[in-house]
């Protein structure tokens, strides 16, 4: 029996994108398999829902292609005992890939319409283990820290170390960090109190994510 054209879509997203991007992980491949990004997208853009493309959101936002988030969650290495927070909830996408593995989310998201969307879709999704927060996510979350694993779901230039003192000893950090024209996607692990240990993983240019500074490359 043929697949029908959502699935046939969603088959080729895996297969022709996410696979092809170094993805392997059956996991993050099953999960994008079941979790319905579809059911994340902005109504006017559900023709695009398997695109290999950013999806424009409310508040000047946008949503990362199929394969950045498949990426981002294989490096993540979500386990099920993890406490998680997001930063840059977005449409919910994210924060469901990372319920369905997880074994709680804190999102925090700081544009209004955003929340209230992906507060909706992910009741509709009947996830029950996320909560999405209006908050600045600059800030982070230090009353509900520490955390074992902290995602960024856009780019800054720099992590801050308020956001990385929020960590749990031996939780990482998932970020795209750096400026244009090359970014590049990191994982940082606390090793101590005060030692963390950098792996660089990957190239890609994302946009940003609101109110992290943007240090000065101003010269004397």
């Amino acid at each position: 029996m043929p697949l029908p054209d959502t699935e046939k879509a969603r088959y080729h997203m895996i297969e022709q994108q996410v696979r092809p991007w170094q993805v392997s992980d059956s996991r993050v491949l099953e999960l994008l398999a079941s979790v319905k990004r579809e059911d994340f997208v902005p109504i006017a853009y559900k023709s695009l829902a398997f695109a290999d493309l950013e999806i424009a959101l409310p508040g000047g936002q946008q949503m990362l292609s199929p394969k950045v988030q498949a990426r981002l969650l294989q490096d993540a290495r979500v386990q099920s005992t993890d406490k998680v927070l997001e930063i840059g909830t977005g449409s919910g996408y994210m924060t469901a890939l990372l319920a369905s593995m997880a074994r709680h989310v804190l999102s925090l998201e700081i544009v209004p319409e955003l929340v209230e969307m992906a507060q909706a879709h992910l009741q509709n999704a009947r996830i029950h283990n996320a909560e999405v927060r209006l908050a600045d996510g600059a800030l982070g979350a230090a009353v509900d820290a520490p955390f074992d694993l902290i995602v960024l779901g856009g780019s800054v230039a720099e992590v801050p170390s308020s956001l990385l003192s929020q960590l749990r000893l031996k939780g990482r950090l998932v970020a795209i960090v750096g400026d244009e024209p090359i970014m590049h996607a990191q994982t940082i692990t606390r090793m101590s109190d005060t030692h963390y240990q950098i792996d660089i993983k990957w190239d890609f240019t994302a946009p940003r994510l609101q109110n992290f500074l943007e240090p000065s490359h101003f010269k004397f």
